[in-house]
């Protein structure tokens, strides 16, 4: 009897054992550790503004003749964009042409009997008074002529103006009149040009973020950092962008400064009036090892982290943190790349034990 419970024992206990080495290891998720780009990033919000926009406006009166656009297109420099009805100016002008032509024929007169005067002075025949209103009579005669040139180059400019011209390549928007409406310098602007092939981007940015920029000195020629957009899908505009401006002064009421940014838009993909998020970026590019918050722990030496090896040995790491950004922790010291840390399942498992490690 005593013999049959010995080996019920001991039948016991092995299989107890079996079972014990059967059990399976503690499953973790674990992190590789790489090299990331740590370079300081400030995201912004800012607006798209044309490089270039006139309101046309019209500075003559008249009943407009002709509207030779299509809303919306690309238009030309120096472009006839609006056309004002001429025939009065034109009378004008040709008024102007005979003002001039008969001023020019009072000064030859005057001329030439400022002359015979000249040499009756010389005999005496006349007294000085008589020479002295020759000579004034000339003198306004060539006033008149100048006051006749001024009246033509003038009605020459009236005529011209019957032409409304863009004044650079880009695009038209909505005309504000139609042929037959009549305008005048007061009828306000006729339609709107905006240059979109370059474009701006204007954004308000914290004083306290520009007072560290301008200790260092902020060289407009060669900034040290380069903005970029994320457009509102969420994509990465691929035009790089350059800061042209700054403004010189704090805005009073949002305690902001200006700054501006300038980007190719060769397919007319950035529309003035829009939102964009833009991303600053120092040039200089500053790498690290970056961990997710989730695998650091912290006893009363301090911070440390769980490592996996190739055995699947787990041990304590001593790591020396850095600043955190969006749930990741920079490491100064302590860790390597290519090592394995525990990121998940960190209450099952302690250093010395074995682990089943699923890499993220």
């Amino acid at each position: 009897m005593k013999q049959l419970l010995i080996a019920t024992l001991m039948a016991t206990l092995s299989f107890t054992a079996v079972a014990a080495n059967d059990k399976p290891l503690p499953a973790v998720l674990v992190h590789k550790v790489a090299t990331t780009d740590l370079t300081p990033t400030f995201k912004l919000v800012g607006r798209i503004e044309a490089t270039e926009r006139v309101n046309l406006l019209a500075r003559v009166s008249g009943f407009l003749e002709e509207r030779s656009f299509i809303e919306g297109r690309d238009i030309e420099a120096g472009q006839v964009l609006f056309r004002i009805e001429k025939n009065n100016y034109e009378i004008a002008l040709k008024q102007a042409e005979a003002d001039l032509a008969s001023a020019k024929a009072g000064l030859k007169n005057t001329q030439a009997n400022l002359n015979r005067n000249s040499q009756l002075r010389k005999r005496k025949a006349i007294s000085q008074a008589q020479f002295d209103q020759a000579v004034a009579d000339r003198d306004q005669a060539k006033a008149q002529v100048l006051k006749a040139e001024a009246g033509l180059s003038k009605a020459k400019l009236d005529l011209s103006y019957t032409e409304v011209r863009s004044p650079f390549s880009g695009r038209i928007g909505k005309a504000e009149f139609s042929v037959g409406d009549l305008i005048s310098p007061e009828s306000g602007k006729l339609a709107t040009v905006v240059k979109i092939d370059d474009v701006y981007v204007e954004m308000a940015v914290s004083e306290k973020l520009m007072l560290d920029a301008r200790r260092k000195g902020i060289d407009l020629d060669n900034p040290p950092v380069a903005p970029r957009l994320i457009l509102s899908d969420g994509s990465v505009y691929e035009q790089p962008g350059s800061f042209n401006f700054i403004s010189p002064e704090v805005d009073r009421n949002t305690d902001t400064i200006t700054l501006r940014a300038s980007f190719p838009n060769p397919k007319l993909l950035l529309l003035p009036g829009e939102f964009v998020h833009v991303e600053i970026k120092r040039k200089q590019a500053e790498t690290g090892i970056q961990i997710p918050q989730s695998a650091v722990q912290r006893d009363r030496d301090g911070y440390f982290v769980l490592v996996v090896n190739a055995e699947k040995n787990v041990s304590m790491r001593r790591v020396e943190m850095g600043p955190q950004v969006e749930g990741q922790w920079q490491v100064i010291n302590g860790l390597s790349v290519d090592d394995l840390i525990i990121t998940e399942g960190l209450q099952k498992v302690k250093p010395g034990i074995q682990v089943n490690a699923v890499e993220e």
